[in-house]
């Protein structure tokens, strides 16, 4: 192949400016306008890597997003990197860095500097491409709603009119007019865009993509698709070889043939399918470079012919990926042999117009031609001649994969699609695709149309998660929530971990304490005078309405229509197959209104689980749910002393255990504050949960220090918490939890009412949820008291035979910590039939050694309760 720079032609370069950039580590120039395959071309380039896994030489093959060969990384000037590219769809500019793939990325260790952003945008009609049909669609869209409200968007770099955005290329359609579409170097100071656009209307103008046919060795450098030959030559001034062959099917290549002839290209042959004509085999230099093409006619001998360039154009497709995202049907079009937009699908009008609907611009007569068959030795292997026949350049498949496939039984194209990898790679099958549908449909006695093609999904070209995220990355990658006590657990040396969003202080070490040190030290405080934690982020959902008890009855486990105003109860949700869902303390406000707190991390899954049911299998309830985990503050004050403290706060409500008993709640004024008092306790230690509105929960927090001070009040992060909940055998969903443990497995059945009906209910009944071999939640004590369990460790019995694999495991280990309170380590696990196994005895094999446990029941503190009223243990 020999390409070279035109001294004329090229509409989409500027001569006059000069671009150097580098390649494969040597410095090369093109022209403003150029993309690097076309800058690549014109250097004299043509072998852009190897392929995949047989490292066959590659050419360029395309000249748009279609290419499956020429794969680039690409550095930028700023520094901003992309692991993968097409070089035909990327601008060069002075400073580029561009390398070769072998198909494969590969990701920067540094944090990319690149800066994208985010925009919308409303618009009656939404135009997707500015070719001649998408104008013209945006023209007739204008006369009918101001031009303003008409966006026209196209993947094209070059403006196609003055009110297109360019250089922007649609991701997806989804549901009520929803397209999201992606920009690059949209401005000077941002590497892209990521554009949120919702349409009243939608057109497809997206054109079509030519198609190869198959042969034998057709992926030499120097074979393209006929259709890029001539764009390279119009659009850049590029003279993409010397000697051509053109091998079609249809009439759109009569003009290929004079661009070529106009730019001085010899056409050594025209190999028409309509006339009988085929390709059957390519020859190579010492490169793998096309240097000549062997041909066959009906009853003729074959004769090979010197060439340097091979343009092939098997037909068009349609591009009917939108059109498909957006639930449209398909139909195989007889006439271009390809499938068209069919029936529309639901929601907002979209229509598909010119060669994107199937009106293909000189194609004349057609006569499909998929693939041609071996000839002699041309499949480079006698034992599979079709071994040689690459169907997707991209991920080296071949005919022989794909009769392998069809022999292996799959007839389904998706399952094809799977066994094969034929379209997924970068260019997602644009060029594969409806070849493979028609080589399967002919290997299994088929029509085209019946097998179909695979699933067309979102994103249509590839893009970095760095361009989706737009502003939302590094530390806005996930929104950080702090609670309004945070500015004094900063100041006061809180060490931070991430619970949902939110930062919740883990412990507050002092001076030179380990965690470890700092943790038994708030647990001491807790359990013998006064600890006080923020516990803001607890989910919290206000219920409303007539309905509201009814509503509980059904999302709960238990009972809650027959709770009283002023009185809480702990209830724990299932999901609809029967396992643990949720739990949490709710109250009742009154008649009409109850109060839910759910777990930090679960909130938002709450508030959804909850609108879910309302609103597809209850809608006649009448109930409103509404997060108000942002609307108060919450405090938790702990310990053998918590009621002078609160009492300090609080002086005229009554808190003796007469007045203000255990899971009860009082309106009251606290320091100085109208909030609410509940008396709940998640350490077993007498407890008060203080709520008063969040702009006053700092100054609540700095009160309850300075009074608690005599005390010597001790603030304690989450990892006390859960050593105190641990302690009294309080589960952690999602941690006591996996998805599969029902409210019997963790010894909860008695909060399961037998006499109403609840969500997951019915799943209760099912013989696997009543196995005897069930893991069940239970306590561990190691056999040595210093030995502290890792979290997830696995137990298996005594006499287990570690040296034989696989062991068979009696269940893991849940949580794990030291305690104060017990003057050892201890641990909650998940045990098959493990209430039956208390006394027993078990082994923890771990990478240092085996550790002996004792199963015991899963409260492992004050198992009377007696505390919790501020009651010393009998």
């Amino acid at each position: 192949m020999t390409a070279s720079r035109l001294a004329a032609s090229g509409d989409r370069i500027d001569r006059s400016r000069l671009v150097r950039f580098e390649f494969d580590g040597g410095s090369l120039t093109g022209f403003a306008g150029d993309t690097i395959a076309s800058a690549l071309l014109a250097n004299g380039i043509d072998l852009v890597g190897r392929s995949i896994y047989h490292a066959r030489p590659r050419g360029i093959v395309s000249a748009g997003p279609e290419e499956p060969n020429a794969l680039v990384r690409v550095v930028w000037p700023s520094g901003v990197s992309e692991p993968m590219l097409r070089a035909t769809t990327v601008p060069i500019e002075d400073g580029l860095r561009v390398a070769s793939l072998a198909g494969r990325g590969r990701l920067e260790t540094t944090t990319d500097p690149g800066r994208f952003d985010a925009a919308n945008r409303h618009c009656e009609v939404l135009v997707i491409g500015a070719g001649a049909s998408g104008l013209a669609a945006a023209e007739a869209a204008r006369d009918a709603a101001p031009a303003d409200r008409v966006f026209v968007i196209d993947a094209q770099p070059a403006l196609a009119g003055p009110e297109v955005q360019p250089d922007t290329t649609a991701l997806g359609i989804y549901d009520h007019g929803y397209v999201t579409a992606v920009q690059r170097h949209p401005t000077p100071t941002t590497d892209g865009r990521l554009w949120h656009i919702r349409a009243k209307r939608i057109v497809i103008a997206t054109g079509a993509t030519e198609r190869p046919i198959v042969f034998a060795n057709d992926d030499r450098p120097g074979i393209m698709l006929a259709g890029a030959g001539a764009t390279y030559i119009e659009r850049y001034g590029v003279r993409p070889g010397e000697r051509a062959v053109i091998f079609t099917t249809n009439g759109t290549t009569d003009a290929v043939a004079a661009t070529l002839g106009a730019a001085g290209v010899e056409i050594v042959a025209t190999v028409d399918a309509r006339a009988g004509e085929a390709v059957v085999d390519t020859l190579g230099d010492d490169a793998g470079r096309i240097s000549g093409v062997v041909i066959t006619s009906e009853g003729a001998a074959p004769t090979t012919v010197e060439a340097d360039l091979l343009l092939v154009s098997g037909g068009w497709n349609p591009n009917v990926a939108l059109w498909a995202q957006a639930r449209g049907t398909l139909r195989f079009d007889e006439r271009i042999a390809a499938f068209v937009p069919d029936g529309r699908g639901p929601g907002v009008p979209i229509e598909a117009v010119g060669a994107a609907a199937g009106e293909i611009e000189g194609i004349g007569e057609l006569r499909p031609l998929w693939v041609v068959p071996p000839h002699g030795e041309s499949g480079g292997d006698t034992s599979d001649p079709w071994i040689r026949h690459y169907v997707d350049l991209g991920r080296d498949a071949t005919v022989s994969d794909l009769r392998r496939a069809l022999g292996a039984g799959l007839t389904s194209i998706e399952h094809v699609k799977r066994y094969t990898t034929i379209g997924t790679g970068i260019d997602q099958g644009r060029t594969s695709g409806v070849v493979t549908s028609a080589i399967a449909a002919a290997i299994l006695g088929q029509e085209v149309g019946a097998v179909g093609v695979p699933t067309f999904r979102p994103p249509t070209v590839p893009v970095s998660f760095a361009q989706l995220a737009a502003r939302d990355r590094g530390a806005l990658a996930d929104p950080i929530r702090t609670t309004p006590i945070h500015p004094w657990h900063v100041a006061n040396g809180a060490v931070f971990e991430d619970v949902g969003q939110w930062k919740r202080p883990r412990h507050f070490p002092q001076a030179d304490e380990s965690m470890e040190e700092a943790v038994l030290r708030e647990c001491v405080a807790a359990r013998s005078g006064v600890a006080v934690m923020d516990a803001t982020t607890l989910g919290k959902i206000d219920v409303q309405g007539p309905d509201a008890g009814v509503f509980l009855d059904r999302v709960y486990t238990n009972t809650f229509s027959t709770l009283k105003v002023g009185s809480c109860r702990y209830g724990l949700m299932c999901r609809a197959d029967g396992m643990v869902f949720d739990d949490g303390v709710t109250s009742r406000l009154a008649e009409d209104r109850y109060h839910m707190t759910t777990t930090t991390g679960n909130a938002a899954a709450v508030l959804d689980h909850l609108e879910e049911w309302l609103q597809t299998e209850w809608p006649d309830l009448r109930v409103r749910a509404t997060s108000v985990t942002e609307q108060w503050a919450t405090i938790a004050v702990v310990g053998p002393h918590a009621r002078d403290v609160v009492a300090r706060v609080a002086p005229g409500l009554d808190l003796s255990t007469e007045a203000f008993g255990f899971m009860t709640w009082r309106d009251a004024v606290i320091a100085g504050v109208v909030g609410r008092v509940f008396r709940i306790s998640f350490s077993g230690e007498l407890a008060y949960e203080l709520n008063v509105p969040t702009w006053h929960g700092l100054a609540l927090w700095k009160a309850l220090i300075a009074v608690g001070e005599p005390l010597g009040i001790t603030p304690y992060g989450t990892e006390a918490m859960h050593v105190l909940r641990a302690e009294k055998g309080y589960p952690i969903i999602g941690q006591e939890t996996d998805g599969t443990t029902t409210p019997q497995d963790l010894g909860m059945g008695g909060l399961v009412s037998t006499k109403k009906d609840f969500i997951g209910r019915r799943s209760h009944r099912r013989p696997d949820a009543a196995r005897a071999d069930r893991k069940q939640l239970v306590g561990l004590l190691p056999t040595d008291p210093t030995a502290l369990l890792p979290e997830g460790a696995q137990l298996v019995s005594l006499d287990a035979d570690l040296a034989t694999t696989p062991v068979p495991m009696l269940g893991h280990v849940t949580s794990s910590y030291r305690s104060a309170a017990l003057g050892r380590t201890f641990a909650l696990a998940l045990v098959k039939g493990g209430r039956d196994r208390l006394g027993e005895r078990a082994l923890a094999p771990l990478v240092t050694g085996t550790v002996e446990v004792e199963i015991t029941g899963s409260v492992l503190f004050d198992p009377e309760s007696r505390r919790r009223d501020g009651e010393p243990p009998a």
